[in-house]
């Protein structure tokens, strides 16, 4: 079994991020803790299921496992190899049947391993546990049995997912009232929320949207309640680790924002400008996983090879949130900064004269930096080439021009139609993204047959034209009317209303480029939280904040009122550092110029995290802002989601809320 090398590297006496937070209670809470007195082994075995490793995966290296004492990674659900003479490390969901799995390894006369150390991603029920605890046979190689609550996967040093890539066909979808999987989905998701409570150690003000009415004729439906129920079910999670985790707060520390994804419909299928999503957009990447050819070993042939484009690599931290233009303009700079620098310091070096092919070995093998330096500038250049040639080719320009006017109200009917009409070369998946767009914008334009010959127009798909109507339906979640048989109904009836024109932002970004205008909801909404000025009937509190919570102005460190004086309030785990790296120099070419430009004075200082969690898939754009506004606001700011979606992928769970469409069904 294989962990991803993804970053999460810790840097000894400086504050952590989210991630890194992560990352050492998986080495030292848990696998560090095993080197006890009790297991004389050297090695151990680690044992985990198909949730755990992803847990793991997203946190750690395979280097960092190693370095703990791990000589081998095993599947819980695959035959194993019996190693009597070694200690086995479980970290496994409380399950039954992980729990009949462990059993089976550990009980009876022959066991696979000496001994277990057996940790539950979250708390495990007494029930569960009963089993192990009444086999004396198991009890009697049993060194710890705890629970990490740890349940979520740290997908950026200021993000995670709770893993439910189906969230919005199981609580938005036709049939999502009647199905099973609607609580099911809502109980995991709050158990794994909770779980990220419960590594920080906070305890927050629980907010969500609130479900809302527009006549008597409408009817709350368990659509419109998901983030209330949500909200409670994580409550109910929070209200029991108070009394059962050893230093866990007792009074709020920061606040937690839950929202689903109607908030925002369009943040999921624009066009964003910057190099990180443009990079998942366009290049249809596995995750984070880019592969690109390289030259073979021989010299003559190409090979391939598989990169992760995360925050470990300094030059892909600067520019993932810029602006593609402006990150290749950076890129230009850096390579050539870093040729002239570095070929005027070889000939130097060498009295002026001509580098042989002996010397450039030479230097490389004696600066190695210098070849991970530029196999990294020339990947991201090589990224960024490949990015701009799209956007010539399928004249992205022109269309992401119309996305935002749209947008913000400067283009309408008339200018689709024309766009329509004089750009028949545009994509179907183009042409689908600006209808959408529409569609959530002005969606009574589809209550008669203009949507369908503007869709015809378009030249779009059948399976297409219901992506288009499903967008109105996830919008219209608090608008639609009751049905006959009391049920509401995914339907295109809607009370008219004006649409919801996002305004306008001056900003020197916005100047120089004109697709930058877009910003998510979720910008508004967190500056709003910040401030003490979210409305309070529509984003209601789960446990009432006391009057004098948000008096304190945003500038001034929140206090624990149980520390000593002047003590800003953080939660027990280590209270981060910046999403941007320390102080380094960059005058190479390839450091993070923006980790300068961007330094917090000390982020330890900062006010009380927020959390906002957004149910149905967050986007690389509000990933974008959680950053941005941490440094802006001053307070460290977690975005959760049940999955992190990309366009295509956004669309394909558009089509399946319809009751008839599977996913073999789907052009893709």
């Amino acid at each position: 079994m294989s962990i991803s090398d993804s970053d999460s590297s810790s840097h000894v006496g400086e504050s952590k991020t989210f991630r890194q937070i992560t990352r050492d209670r998986l080495l030292y809470e848990m696998l560090r803790s095993t080197k006890t007195k009790e297991s004389k082994s050297t090695w151990k075995v680690l044992i985990m299921d198909k949730v755990t490793v992803k847990i793991m995966s997203y946190a750690c290296k395979m280097a960092d496992i190693t370095e703990e004492g791990v000589s081998l990674v095993e599947d819980l659900y695959k035959r194993r190899q019996p190693l009597p003479s070694m200690d086995a490390i479980y970290f496994i969901q409380p399950t039954r049947e992980n729990i009949v799995m462990f059993m089976s390894d550990m009980s009876g006369r022959s066991p696979l391993y000496k001994k277990a150390f057996v940790f539950f991603s979250s708390s495990a029920q007494k029930e569960l546990v009963a089993p192990i605890r009444r086999d004396a046979s198991v009890m009697g190689r049993l060194c710890a049995l705890s629970e990490m609550n740890l349940e979520y996967f740290a997908i950026d040093s200021q993000g995670f997912v709770t893993d439910h890539e189906r969230a919005l066909e199981e609580l938005f979808g036709e049939n999502a009232e009647m199905s099973q999987n609607y609580n099911t989905c809502i109980n995991t998701m709050a158990t794994r929320i909770s779980t990220v409570f419960a590594s920080l150690r906070e305890f927050p003000y629980v907010r969500y949207r609130a479900a809302k009415t527009i006549d008597a004729s409408t009817l709350m439906t368990l659509r419109d309640l998901i983030p209330t129920k949500l909200a409670a079910a994580v409550w109910n999670y929070l209200s029991k680790h108070k009394s059962s985790i050893a230093d866990f707060p007792q009074t709020e520390t920061c606040e937690l924002l839950i929202v689903d994804r109607s908030i925002d419909q369009i943040a999921p299928i624009i066009h964003e400008w910057t190099y990180d999503a443009m990079c998942h957009d366009l290049l249809l990447m596995d995750g984070n996983k880019y592969v690109h050819e390289v030259p073979g070993k021989n010299g003559s042939s190409t090979e391939k090879k598989e990169v992760l484009l995360e925050e470990h690599d300094p030059v892909w931290l600067e520019l993932r949130h810029a602006h593609i233009g402006e990150a290749s303009e950076k890129l230009h700079d850096k390579m050539t900064n870093f040729m002239s620098k570095n070929k005027a310091a070889q000939i130097h070096g060498r009295g002026g004269g001509e580098l042989s092919t002996r010397d450039l070995q030479k230097i490389v093998q004696a600066l190695p930096q210098y070849s991970d330096q530029i196999d990294k500038l020339s990947l991201h250049v090589e990224i960024a080439g490949k990015i701009n040639n799209m956007i010539r080719e399928q004249r992205l320009r022109d269309i992401g021009d119309l996305e935002q006017d749209l947008v913000f109200g400067k283009a309408g009917t008339t200018e689709l139609i024309n766009f329509f009409r004089t750009n028949h070369n545009t994509s179907r998946e183009n042409k689908l993204r600006i209808l959408m767009i529409y569609a959530a914008l002005y969606p009574e334009k589809f209550e008669s047959d203009k949507g369908n010959k503007l869709m015809q127009l378009a030249g779009i798909s059948d399976d297409d034209m219901i992506a288009v109507n499903n967008m109105r339906c996830l919008m219209a979640a608090q608008d639609t009317k009751k049905s006959s048989s009391g049920f509401k109904k995914l339907t295109f009836e809607m009370h008219k209303k004006k649409p919801t024109i996002r305004e306008e932002r001056e900003g020197e970004e916005q100047k120089k480029w004109t697709q930058f205008r877009f910003y998510p909801i979720m910008e508004d909404l967190l500056e709003k939280l910040s401030k003490g000025n979210l409305p309070r009937e529509e984003y209601p509190c789960m446990n009432d904040p006391s009057p004098s919570f948000h008096s304190t102005p945003v500038s001034t460190p929140l206090r624990n009122t149980n520390s000593a004086p002047h003590v800003p309030a953080v939660s027990v785990r280590s209270r981060r550092g910046g999403t941007w790296a320390r102080p380094r120099n960059s005058d190479d070419g390839y450091s993070s110029d923006s980790v300068l430009r961007h330094a917090s004075s000390d982020f330890r200082k900062m006010g009380q995290r927020i959390f906002v969690f957004i149910i149905g898939g967050a986007t690389r754009s509000e990933l974008r802002v959680v950053h941005k506004l941490s440094s802006k606001l001053q307070r460290e700011i977690i975005l959760g989601s049940s999955s992190l979606d990309d366009p295509h992928t956004f669309i394909t769970k558009i089509k399946m809320l319809s009751q008839d469409i599977s996913l073999e069904d789907l052009q893709i």
